[in-house]
């Protein structure tokens, strides 16, 4: 008890902190938050988010125990006895729900982590360590969120029956330790990647899954629209996903190209030029043999393993689309044009180009696109990123070569041009050293897809 109430007292101590020295030295402000958050430094609002970010992440650490123990205390076999229906709750999530005033899901999440991280006791009373201890700990430390720890426990839980124990407990460690620094998006994706790794029998049956669940529903609106929605499985969806962003992406470049000549910025937003896109695919294959410009240039990348594609086991993955395929379906799509395995180069292509050519090849943007999984700096999509010369082509007379190229979106460019960024690549890992008023220090931060990839945790 007293461990937990000296990091609230610590927690607080750190906002009161935080917010006292975000406030100007002189002057008086008024006391309402309103009008001291309208006061404060940009300096001063980001350590009172870092203060409170952290607080929270404290907070959820002790309030999983306190749900676990409420859960266990609710177990359905008590009956009227468990604490939550002696309080007038159907459950304990009901129980903490109406205490979060929150939804039940949030409330069963809190649950699930606690049960997950708590200590166990033996049929003697002995204690015994948590099922997930290295999330445990990560949690006990304040580092990883409770939204992540219910991604990753939840998977380990799943595959639980089928993996391997000692790789299980070896994922789980990468993944607390990776999890900490990355968005909740990119932990799903990482934990999406593992879980691929421990359970790769499993992976044919969640294609099968996922193809079964596939729909497309076509509707009119009362409004005059017409409204499309729909679910496709991952080798469908890329397929889809592929030709539309090549469709938009050229639109972008030429409209940005033209506004330049005139002196506007385009209008359409993007979910407006993938509709665009999407007719022009439509009444293209309705009207014509041929293959639409750029479509022709488009291409889907798989990439696998030589050893996984040899043997048939394993899984692969589609650049741009999360959840992983199996090798049987790789075998499948290589006979198919427009998809590639991702083979790198080659005897009739040389991957690193000097000096003697200025545009990054074909070859080259795949393996780019290998190495950095889209904008290196953002994680936007591949299609939506263009390959840039670290050291400038004219200014700096940089090669075009491997080591001095990097996928970034057109924002994160001007970013890296214009606000002091820099970037760095070593041994195939590309890193952002930002400038020193982001941070004093030019920590260089992790970019690329070795940021949120599974195998790459395991490398560092």
């Amino acid at each position: 008890m007293e461990e937990a109430t000296a990091i609230l007292e610590r927690d607080v101590e750190s906002v009161r902190s935080a917010w006292l020295g975000s406030l100007p030295a002189f002057g008086a402000v008024d006391s309402s938050p309103d009008a001291a958050v309208e006061c404060m430094s940009s300096s001063g609002l980001m350590a009172v988010n870092d203060a409170l970010a952290q607080t929270r992440r404290d907070l959820d650490a002790l309030h999983i125990r306190i749900a676990g123990a409420i859960a266990h205390r609710s177990a359905p076999e008590l009956g009227r006895d468990g604490m939550a229906k002696q309080q007038g709750y159907r459950n304990a999530a009901a129980l903490i729900a109406a205490a979060t005033g929150g939804s039940g899901a949030e409330a069963a999440r809190l649950i699930c982590v606690g049960v997950a991280t708590a200590e166990r006791s033996s049929f003697s009373g002995q204690r015994m360590a948590p099922w997930h201890p290295h999330v445990a700990e990560a949690m006990k430390g304040g580092c990883l969120s409770l939204d992540s720890a219910a991604v990753i426990t939840e998977m380990l839980d799943r595959v639980a029956p089928r993996a391997d124990h000692e790789e299980s407990m070896k994922t789980e460690r990468t993944l607390a330790r990776r999890a900490p620094s990355l968005t909740l998006e990119q932990v799903r994706r990482l934990v999406k990647h593992a879980e691929a790794r421990l359970d790769t029998d499993g992976v044919p049956e969640r294609e099968d899954t996922l193809a079964a669940a596939s729909w497309l529903r076509i509707r009119q609106e009362a409004s005059g629209s017409v409204l499309f929605s729909a679910r496709l499985d991952p080798v469908n969806g890329a397929c889809l996903k592929t030709a539309v962003e090549t469709l938009v992406t050229a639109e972008i470049r030429r409209a940005r190209d033209a506004d330049l000549c005139s002196g506007s910025h385009p209008s359409r937003s993007i979910p407006a030029l993938q509709a665009d896109a999407l007719s022009v695919i439509a009444r293209h294959s309705l009207s014509c043999r041929e293959t639409v410009a750029p479509l022709d240039l488009a291409t889907i990348i798989v990439r696998c393993t030589l050893d996984d594609l040899r043997s048939g086991s394993g899984a692969a993955m589609i650049d741009g689309i999360d959840q992983p395929i199996s090798i049987g379906t790789v075998r499948r799509l290589a006979a198919q044009s427009g998809i590639i395995p991702m083979v790198l180069g080659g005897e009739s292509e040389i991957l690193d180009l000097g000096r003697t050519q200025r545009l990054f090849s074909v070859a080259q943007r795949i393996a780019l696109g290998e190495r950095d999984g889209g904008c290196s700096f953002c994680g936007m999509s591949a299609a939506y990123a263009e390959a840039h010369h670290i050291r400038w082509w004219e200014r700096d007379a940089g090669p075009t070569d491997l080591d001095n190229g990097v996928l970034l979106c057109r924002a994160d460019h001007q970013r890296m041009h214009h606000d002091g960024w820099e970037v760095q690549v070593r041994r195939g890992r590309v890193s952002f050293i930002p400038p020193p008023h982001v941070d004093p220090g030019r920590i260089p931060r992790l970019g690329g897809r070795a940021r949120f990839d599974h195998a790459a945790g395991e490398r560092s």
